[in-house]
């Protein structure tokens, strides 16, 4: 198959065509903005299966009902430094940027902020809501639950999602450490492109219908990812599942509905913000140092392969922001076509 065109488009014209495709949703310019530069820094990061594109799925349930186009955004102030941000299903990343800075204002004035959000929807990914806040000096830990993928462990029926969690830490002199991660083994993708290549898999991806491990990818596709580490990762997507889930007040395990089967029903995932701020621990230049020392103890590891040298967590992704602020993104023209369609 011939590969699609492309059309090279720069932050701000994708950010433009982006608020165009929301605000013809319902979604107003204010929130729309805050929308598009969630998503168009996913794909400036390279994180395109979470980018602009997904406009078109959260429009699908927008015009069933599925997402509140419109929503009554409210905030309740449980202590100076929590709050709780319910979301009436209004589209996700727009609760995510609304708590993100929410958790900022309050670090801001208190040295820390926790928002718990429920009444939400599919956020995108972390890792730009944890480059926004190391860009302003501020230390984040966020996370959200998702829609069931999972067993408990030993178990033979989905019961937890592939639930997200997020660190970021600001570099006053340099990059940002920023890790972003779910917590099965491998995403789905990469078992659909094995059966594609007609290849087995690794026992630890993923298990066949009954809970065994399979390296078939047909079976797995049919049944549940395992997540990193055995129970261990279990057990760290159950703490997540608590945080965003049950203390939020959103739905949590299988309470959350799966957004492609029940298009037109309110998932009501919620997501937790931590934010620290690192201004007031020391001077820029104490933290730049302590940053910079840490990564070259990382960097200076000898490694395997000499042509992949060791990197930290988010560097691969700021590489491939720099780059496309600076060159523009070759973007799939049948997409963008879609995304400007009245």
């Amino acid at each position: 198959m011939a590969d699609m065109p492309k059309i090279n488009v720069k932050q701000a014209e994708l950010k433009r065509i982006s608020i165009g495709a929301l605000e013809r949703l319902g979604i107003e310019g204010g929130d729309a903005e805050a929308v598009a530069d969630v998503l168009v820094m996913a794909d400036l990061m390279g994180i395109h299966t979470h980018g602009v594109t997904r406009i078109l799925s959260y429009g699908e349930r927008i015009k069933i009902e599925g997402i509140n186009a419109k929503p009554n955004i409210t905030v309740r102030q449980a202590y100076p430094t929590v709050a709780t941000l319910d979301g009436d299903n209004a589209i996700g990343p727009l609760l995510g940027s609304r708590a993100l800075f929410k958790s900022m204002e309050m670090a801001s004035e208190f040295g820390v902020g926790m928002v718990f959000v429920n009444g939400s929807n599919h956020f995108g990914p972390i890792m730009p809501y944890s480059f926004m806040a190391a860009e302003k000096g501020f230390m984040s830990f966020i996370a959200s639950n998702a829609t069931t993928t999972i067993a408990p462990y030993g178990g033979t029926l989905p019961k937890l999602g592939n639930n997200p969690l997020g660190f970021g830490f600001p570099n006053p002199k340099g990059e940002h450490f920023l890790l972003d991660m779910a917590l099965s083994t491998v995403a789905r993708a990469k078992i659909r492109a094995a059966r594609d290549r007609q290849e087995s898999i690794p026992l630890d991806w993923a298990t066949d219908a009954n809970g065994v491990p399979t390296n078939n990818p047909n079976e797995a596709l049919s049944g549940m990812l395992q997540t990193i580490g055995g129970y261990k990762g279990y057990g760290l997507a159950l703490a997540v599942d608590m945080l965003a889930g049950v203390l939020s007040g959103a739905a949590y395990l299988n309470h959350v509905k799966a957004w492609d089967k029940h298009p037109d029903q309110p998932q009501n995932l919620g997501h937790f913000f931590l934010t620290i701020n690192t201004k007031g621990l020391g001077e820029a230049d104490w933290l730049g140092e302590r940053m910079a020392d840490f990564s070259n103890i990382i960097r200076d590891t000898p490694a395997i392969d000499e042509g992949s040298p060791v990197q930290l967590p988010g560097e691969r992704e700021l590489k491939a922001y720099r780059y496309h602020v600076k060159n523009g993104l070759d973007y799939d023209a049948q997409q963008l076509g879609a995304l400007q369609a009245p």
